[in-house]
Parts: structure tokens; C-alpha cells; sequence
């Protein structure tokens, strides 16, 4: 598995987590949605910026964004 499918991986799980459809995710991260869509398909390069949104949305820091087995 590559960066962009892990981070991909990740941001779908932290989203589901909180219960959220795409679409009202990415209006909380002010992402669009289709956006949010390939990211989670792992087709993306994220910038640090919208991690960074991404982070908030879910309220949890970067760093635990990355905190996860997934980037070990």
C-alpha cells in the first residue's frame, strides 16, 4: 500500500468513525466532496493544508491523524 492509499485508508476510517457521509464531511472541512472521494480512493496527494483541515474536521491533531498502524 502507497502513502496516498494509506492516508486515503485513514481518512475513511476517522470519517466513518464520526458517522459522516462524505458530503458532510467534506462541507466541515470546507473540501469538496469529490475531493474527499479520491483521497479515500487513494488517487490524491494531499497537501499538509488540507491535512491539516482534514485533522480538525475530525478533532484530532495531525499528529494523530498519523498515529495510526497504518504508517508504520
Amino acid at each position: 500500500m502507497n502513502i496516498k492509499e494509506k492516508i486515503g485508508k485513514r481518512l475513511r476510517e476517522l470519517r466513518t468513525a464520526k458517522g459522516l457521509s462524505q458530503e458532510k464531511f467534506s462541507f466541515e472541512c470546507e473540501l469538496d466532496r469529490t475531493y474527499i472521494a479520491s483521497i479515500e480512493q487513494g488517487r490524491r496527494n494531499v497537501s499538509i493544508a488540507n491535512i491539516e483541515k482534514i485533522a480538525k474536521a475530525c478533532d484530532i491533531s495531525v499528529f494523530d491523524f498519523f498515529n495510526s498502524n497504518l504508517f508504520q
